[in-house]
């Protein structure tokens, strides 16, 4: 078995949250850790802190490209492992999504990981084995109001990794899945940006609403119960890494579990009516 320090793992998105710390962790635990990121500046700090860097964005075909060539230059071909990390969150009505955002948000969450894993699975499959882990959500499983778009790119993420994995199978090449729940980031400040550029809430059906979805994304700390810190889901990434056979699922905090289980013995209308009542 190869050894933790000749093992490649490339993450995307780096730049905060849970890449920026389960890119640490790894490194701290012997990978070698290819550490991307959209922005020049997280680049560069990523690489003062002793990263191997790549620039990505996955919005960007060439982008993505252009990453996975200088990929192959740095580790020689061999690319042991792949998490995709990088996603971000569209808050707002479905009723006032347009066409664009909703294309937005599937660009950087699906279409973009999508490309990139395409990329990796020949390098994999010439290799003869390798993972690839998605970080997936608890609204990959149960949706939840003013989060459509998200839902909607993360009940797509789990579809294509589902079959993919079925796909797969024989190959040594496997497919996990992570569902975290509420976890600390800057995944609030991110939405509550990308809210205010996307949707008009003055003159919405929705308005007074958004009063109150403003008002906890702009919140500092903890909102929702049971918020765990990014290396609870750095903890399943290793487990996947250092597992023979890695789990399919990997659920990270108490609500994930619990909605996973109530999905699955409630009827549709009582899970509705418990998830409004969120």
């Amino acid at each position: 078995m190869k050894s933790k320090k000749n093992k490649n793992v490339l993450i995307t998105g780096c730049s905060s949250g849970i890449g920026y710390k389960t890119a640490h962790i790894l490194k701290n635990s012997g990978y070698r850790v290819i550490a991307s990121a959209r922005k020049t500046d997280d680049v560069l700090k990523l690489k003062s802190e002793g990263f191997e860097t790549l620039q990505l964005d996955l919005n960007n075909p060439e982008s993505i490209q252009q990453a996975v060539k200088l990929l192959i230059k740095i580790t020689g071909g061999k690319v042991d492992a792949l998490f995709n990390n990088a996603a971000y969150g569209q808050f707002g009505a479905v009723e006032d999504l347009s066409r664009d955002v909703l294309i937005q948000q599937f660009q950087t969450n699906f279409f973009g990981t999508h490309e990139l894993t395409n990329l990796i699975i020949p390098i994999m499959r010439q290799q003869g084995y390798g993972k690839i882990i998605y970080n997936s959500s608890i609204l990959g499983l149960v949706a939840m109001k003013y989060r459509g778009a998200y839902n909607a790119s993360k009940y797509a993420i789990e579809g294509l990794a589902d079959t993919l994995r079925l796909e797969l199978q024989g190959t040594n090449i496997y497919i996990s899945l992570i569902e975290p729940g509420p976890i600390r980031s800057n995944f609030r400040e991110n939405a509550f940006f990308m809210y205010k550029n996307n949707i008009n809430s003055s003159h919405s059906f929705h308005q007074q609403a958004y009063l109150i979805i403003e008002n906890k994304l702009q919140k500092k700390g903890n909102v929702v119960p049971f918020t765990l810190p990014a290396d609870a889901v750095a903890a399943k990434v290793l487990h996947a890494l250092e597992a023979n056979k890695p789990k399919v699922h990997y659920y990270v905090t108490f609500p994930t579990y619990l909605f996973s289980f109530l999905k699955r013995i409630l009827p549709s209308a009582w899970l509705d009516f418990l998830l409004n009542k969120i």
